[in-house]
């Protein structure tokens, strides 16, 4: 059963769109782990509230990468779509913000983390509950 589902998520129809995914999600931590550092580093800001600056522009670029080229055959297209598409997108990554943080928290505070790399073990973590519910509720 499990070889199946991993050669599923390897070979299968959803496989493009797991690797399209991890791309745009990869490419979008990279982006979010520069501005968190610039917010912190640069900016003097709490680690938490440059977390949830960084988050929220990289929900913005993430779901226009998604829409185009991850989700391209259950694209949202025109503007009232595209819109609801983004209001749908910032509700479901908005729900794993929290999830995120308190990982983030904890491996900082907790576990002596430096805070970079506690937040790629948090983008990681949230970034699993984000595909599931993009994946059937943004583009179902």
């Amino acid at each position: 059963m499990l070889r199946s589902f991993v050669r599923s998520l390897l070979y299968g129809p959803l496989a493009v769109r797991l690797r399209r995914f991890v791309t745009v999600g990869a490419f979008a931590a990279g982006v979010q782990m520069v501005l968190l550092w610039l917010f912190v580093d640069l900016g003097d800001l709490n680690y938490l509230v440059g977390a949830t600056i960084a988050i929220e522009i990289t929900i913005v670029l993430s779901y226009v990468l998604n829409n185009a080229w991850t989700f391209q055959d259950a694209q949202n297209t025109g503007r009232t779509d595209y819109l609801v598409g983004l209001l749908k997108t910032n509700i479901v990554r908005g729900t794993a913000i929290p999830l995120q943080l308190a990982v983030l928290y904890a491996f900082v505070e907790w576990v002596g983390l430096l805070y970079l790399v506690a937040n790629a073990i948090a983008i990681f973590v949230s970034g699993i509950y984000r595909y599931v519910l993009d994946a059937r509720w943004t583009w179902g």
